[in-house]
């Protein structure tokens, strides 16, 4: 705007002003769009009496100036859009707030540098800065301190150094566990060190047992007694101290290619058992595990998580996470796989037929077809009602993932009976998302969303 000129003093006569056309207004589902203001800005500011246009001698009428109550109006309208893509804590239906002893635990897929790069037609509309790393790691460590967290399970990691070195500055502490073979990216687990402190940290290779390059990780974990919080706790008991909280922390990202069933079985199968394993020996101790399942909650993977046991036999490999082919852009995933069940009823012997390396990958045995765990798993965002905007019948989000050719949910918290799920964070509904156009934007630094869960210990 151009300053007021010094000792101006308008005509007598006034000449006509310039009509200013406010531009419409589009459904913008994300705040403070500065490429949006700035190509609108110079049309849609009025300029009060006395002040000169640019390339004109003409003054603006004072009659355009917005009024009080237009004002008022156009920042309810802002605050509005900032609202719908806030996220908001969602507690669970039974008050566990009381407990003592309680965690953050965020898991979130960062989208990988490369992986970005190599698959550039999933971000063909998204503008370039909002891909560029140098902004998305800030976006991503803010939106992580925001949640509070305690524990992370990040996936696509394939700048750990650099990571690392923000989130140190945030107090955290981590271990990475890069992919096998020529992949960059990996997995992170971060904890807070005043709150933790490692016991135990092993890693997967899952091309050891024939399962391809990814990668799992599992963590022991100890609630530290230094904490503050814990030394009030046990100043004021009466009783006599006990045992230190701990839990296993898993952390896994899935094979992505929807045709190797027996592949993401095998992976998934694996990681429980060690799982499993891990929590026996250190005492039974609870066990949460989250990552990028690259599946639905639709699909027989998710189903095989929660009821520890999958016939393989009953099931087509190429449609067992559920995911569509991709070809067309935000297919319905749902639709897809209520067809390809209907289909594989009814040529189930023709398409469900599997070889016995492809058995013996997905069972890790030879003369079974039966997929078992151990682990008594519950997710944890079924547990926490929500809206029908953005949960679908089961409790999962609606989704967790969105960009040109997919918009679904592929990730998920798990844990056993020991821990409880006191609040969950919930997702964007599926309408806000689709009005950004796809991720990552201007607000979210990843083409996932972060999912996040405060769980508690239940008293022994």
């Amino acid at each position: 705007m151009i300053a007021m000129r010094g000792g101006y003093k308008p005509e007598i006569t006034v000449r006509r002003s310039i009509a200013v056309t406010k531009p419409k207004r589009s459904s913008i589902s994300e705040p403070s769009l500065d490429i949006h203001q700035k190509t609108n800005n110079q049309e849609s500011i009025p300029r009060p009496l006395g002040v000169l246009t640019p390339k004109s001698n003409r003054r603006i009428c004072k009659s355009e100036w917005p009024s009080k109550s237009s004002r008022r109006r156009r920042r309810i309208k802002q605050e509005r859009i900032s609202r719908s893509v806030d996220r908001e804590w969602v507690f669970s239906a039974i008050n566990f707030r009381y407990l003592k002893d309680k965690l953050v635990l965020v898991s979130y897929n960062l989208l990988g540098v490369d992986n970005a790069a190599n698959h550039m037609d999933l971000y063909y509309n998204i503008p370039p800065q909002h891909l560029e790393w140098s902004r998305r790691k800030h976006l991503i460590c803010k939106e992580i301190s925001r949640y509070n967290a305690s524990i992370l399970c990040l996936q696509e990691v394939d700048r750990f150094d650099n990571l690392d070195g923000l989130l140190k500055n945030r107090g955290f502490q981590g271990v990475h566990k890069s992919r096998t073979g020529e992949a960059s990216d990996g997995c992170s687990i971060f904890w807070k060190e005043k709150l933790f402190k490692l016991l135990h940290h092993e890693e997967i290779e899952f091309d050891r047992f024939g399962l391809r390059n990814n990668v799992a990780q599992l963590c022991v974990l100890e609630m530290n007694c230094e904490d503050p919080k814990s030394k009030l706790r046990a100043q004021s008991s009466e009783q006599t101290s006990t045992s230190p909280r701990r839990l296993v922390v898993g952390n896994i990202h899935v094979l992505f290619n929807p045709k190797r069933g027996d592949i993401k079985l095998g992976q998934v199968r694996l990681f429980l058992e060690r799982a499993y394993k891990l929590s026996q020996e250190w005492g039974n101790i609870p066990v949460a595990i989250a990552g990028d399942l690259n599946s639905t909650p639709k699909s027989a993977i998710y189903d095989f998580i929660a009821s520890a046991d999958l016939d393989t036999q009953l099931h087509d490999r190429r449609q067992i996470s559920g995911q569509s082919e991709l070809h067309t852009k935000e297919r319905s995933f749902r639709n897809h796989y209520a067809v390809s069940a209907a289909v594989s009823s009814i040529s189930r012997s023709q398409t469900n037929e599997w070889s016995q390396e492809e058995l013996q990958l997905a069972t890790g045995g030879q003369a079974t077809t039966h997929v078992k765990h151990q682990l008594k798993l519950h997710s944890a965002y079924t547990e926490v009602p929500g809206t029908l905007r953005t949960r679908d019948q089961c409790g999962e989000p609606l989704a967790t993932t969105y960009h040109s050719k997919f918009l679904g949910t592929v990730d998920y918290i798990w844990h056993t009976k020991e821990l409880v799920p006191v609040r969950v964070l919930e997702t964007l509904p599926t309408d806000v998302l689709r009005r950004t156009g796809g991720l990552p934007s201007e607000k979210w630094g990843s083409d996932h969303l972060a999912i996040a869960c405060e769980l508690g210990f239940v008293s022994e």
